[in-house]
């Protein structure tokens, strides 16, 4: 549920001043969480009741996921300072990341869960990664624990105050799950008119492979590639194509075209490239092919099981 908030939650803003902190914030981006913690950890020797510093070593125990170790951290901060918005967020976000790792227990934290986030929305009316947590929590909470659709609704206009495009696109999420597909569909759309970037798209075109309209999906990736010409999206087309055994020469030719112009930035391994070249092969009965471009996948990335697994299919055609 809370995955996403990970990057907002524990990516600290660093104004400290301090030189002793200089080399943390590289420390971050390279993701050297460990590294961070133990130079954090040293300086809270000498100054044990540093707020920022506290704080960091909490964001460095969360990237970690040690959450016994992050929520200490983060409930110092908020003892210490009860208003602070951003506090009871990560306190929350924290918490929230606990249960999820054993469900039996979560039912005792998710009280506080949804109180810090009230608080850290009620402390800050611009806090908007606060009101998105409240928009999912209510959405996914069973009734009996206090979910609510109507309350998801209140905290995703709040968003659209703030936000047009995220008030769009929660509310889409909350149709989305309530299984209200034209609604959904309604706002994912309103939020590309409105904003256009490419996280607008890609939730729409989530929403239709989720919705098995492949059809639909490769539409709406074209309509962001003629905004965004990212070579990301050929590799999409082609994910879709092959998935869903639709537009295969389409596909096969994006493929290629992910393959051609491949960069580091892209994202996606060319293995997975390839494996998705096997699968439109596959669908074509062309067994050799598939098999060639299996082959590569897997000499590049040998671990992946699906690779494997798609190898056998092949195989037995």
């Amino acid at each position: 549920m809370m995955n996403k908030f990970l990057y907002l939650l524990f990516f600290p803003v660093l104004v400290l001043g301090q030189t002793s902190f200089d080399e943390i914030e590289p420390l971050f981006h390279k993701k050297e969480f460990k590294k961070a913690e133990t130079i954090v950890a040293k300086y809270l020797e000498t100054d044990p009741n540093n707020l920022k510093a506290i704080e960091l070593l909490g964001d460095a125990y969360g990237h970690q996921e040690k959450w016994d170790d992050a929520i200490n951290n983060y409930k110092k901060l908020v003892e210490a300072d009860n208003n602070n918005a951003n506090y009871h967020y990560k306190y929350a976000g924290a918490l929230g990341m606990k249960a999820l790792q054993n469900k039996f227990k979560a039912i005792g934290f998710i009280g506080d869960v949804k109180n810090h986030f009230i608080k850290a929305a009620e402390l800050d009316p611009k806090h908007m990664d606060a009101r998105w947590a409240l928009v999912e929590l209510y959405m996914q909470l069973p009734g009996v624990f206090g979910g609510s659709k109507t309350k998801s609704l209140h905290y995703a206009q709040e968003l659209e105050n703030l936000s047009k495009v995220d008030g769009y696109l929660a509310k889409g999420y909350i149709y989305e799950y309530d299984n209200q597909p034209e609604l959904a569909e309604k706002y994912y759309k309103m939020a590309i008119n409105e904003g256009g970037s490419l996280v607008c798209f890609n939730k729409l075109t989530n929403f239709y492979e989720s919705k098995n309209e492949p059809q639909k999906a490769i539409k709406n990736i074209e309509e962001a590639q003629d905004k965004h010409p990212r070579n990301a999206l050929h590799y999409q087309i082609g994910k879709v194509s092959a998935e869903y055994n639709v537009e295969l020469q389409k596909g096969e030719q994006c493929l290629h075209m992910y393959l051609k112009n491949y960069s580091a930035e892209d994202g996606v391994p060319k293995a997975w490239a390839h494996y998705r070249l096997a699968q439109i092969n596959m669908h074509k009965n062309n067994k050799e092919e598939a098999l060639k471009y299996i082959n590569l996948a897997i000499a590049e990335l040998p671990k992946i099981k699906p690779f494997k697994e798609q190898k056998e299919k092949i195989l037995n055609l």
